[in-house]
């Protein structure tokens, strides 16, 4: 069993803030309670604060104020001697240097803030920290290291009755699984974190596991209508919460799935769209797997060979450079896909 879902990154005066509330909403009135926390002297409740602001721009896509925010949250914290709130002030810096492409970094802040969460007693704290290292070991392809993890996380996630780390951990050995060819055993994985994520209210959870799904039915069936369908019910639940980084990735997933369609020209306007949110995010990871899709779709529409298997060269260097072990055999697929693997060195 479980309940519904809620943000335990959301503390103090915001502790009332649902899981789904709208990000602009979140960071003014996150704003708000920091500047009374600071004019009341209360170094703890501005600490929370800046927390919840933290995130709110990550979320957004406003790398630099985040960063600045999770900054100030953990030194107020570590003045007011509040390990717990530092906890979860080192989880939202390391989940911003993930997303970021920083992954040693991410790592480093990560596990900090798993020490101190457990130093504290915060079993949330130290889940989230934990969960965010299984993901950045996930993003970087290291799944025999974080695959047990996750099952971990799964385990105690169900114990407690949390739903939305279920949903997590539930998207993130699916999508494991999806990458190493078990499309049926993925598929259930992200249709039971879609029903969860519904019956607990976790819109962005929802959003993230109808993505997972919509590459399935695609991939595995062909449906390519039912794809888009599900996609565009993602997509308005990222829009009802200013979910910029999901809904990028979800624009990139509808070019993976015009793509595999054969429809390249409007594949090549979703990948470019793409392209676009995540530049203007500051999201390398998203944005060189956009940049992927977009030169498959120019070579599928005529582009030649030389100048793709140049673009296919940068590819493999930006996505090495963020540290993804799998970027090799992302960009060799795509040349033996079409058929420019003697041209490597063009």
């Amino acid at each position: 069993m479980y309940g519904k879902a809620f943000a335990p990154e959301y503390q103090g005066a915001l502790g009332s803030l649902s899981v789904n509330s709208s990000l602009a909403d979140v960071l003014v009135r996150a704003t708000e309670q920091l500047r009374a926390a600071e004019r009341d002297g209360t170094p703890r409740e501005a600490a929370r604060c800046s927390l919840a602001v933290a995130e709110a721009h990550r979320r957004l896509g406003n790398n630099r104020e985040a960063d600045r925010a999770w900054k100030a949250s953990y030194r107020t914290a570590r003045g007011a001697d509040d390990p717990g709130t530092m906890a979860w002030a080192a989880w939202s810096g390391g989940t911003l240097a993930r997303q970021r492409g920083a992954m040693a970094l991410a790592r480093r802040l990560l596990a900090l803030a798993a020490e101190l969460g457990e130093r504290d007693g915060d079993v949330l704290a130290r889940g989230y920290a934990l969960a965010g290292l299984a993901e950045t070991g996930r993003i970087q392809g290291d799944y025999e290291a974080v695959d047990a993890l996750h099952g971990q996380l799964l385990a105690e996630a169900r114990e407690r009755g949390e739903a939305r780390h279920m949903v997590w951990a539930l998207e993130g050995i699916a999508q494991m699984r999806r990458n190493t060819g078990d499309f049926d055993s993925a598929l259930a994985m992200f249709e039971e974190a879609a029903a969860i994520a519904e019956r607990a209210e976790d819109h962005r959870g929802r959003a993230w596991a109808l993505r997972g799904v919509a590459d399935l039915v695609s991939a595995r069936d062909g449906d390519t209508e039912r794809a888009l369908a599900l996609l565009t019910e993602a997509a308005g639940l990222c829009r009802s919460m200013n979910l910029t980084g999901a809904l990028a990735y979800n624009h990139k997933m509808r070019g993976n799935v015009l793509y595999r369609a054969g429809r390249y020209a409007e594949a090549r306007t979703m990948y470019d769209k793409a392209r676009s949110q995540f530049s203007a995010m500051g999201e390398p990871r998203g944005e060189a797997l956009a940049r992927l899709g977009l030169v498959k779709s120019h070579a599928r529409l005529g582009r030649e060979p030389a100048r793709t298997a140049a673009d296919l060269d940068g590819l493999h260097r930006a996505l090495d450079a963020i540290g993804l072990r799998h970027a090799g055999r992302l960009i060799r697929d795509a040349r033996a896909e079409l058929g420019i693997e003697a041209m490597a060195a063009v």
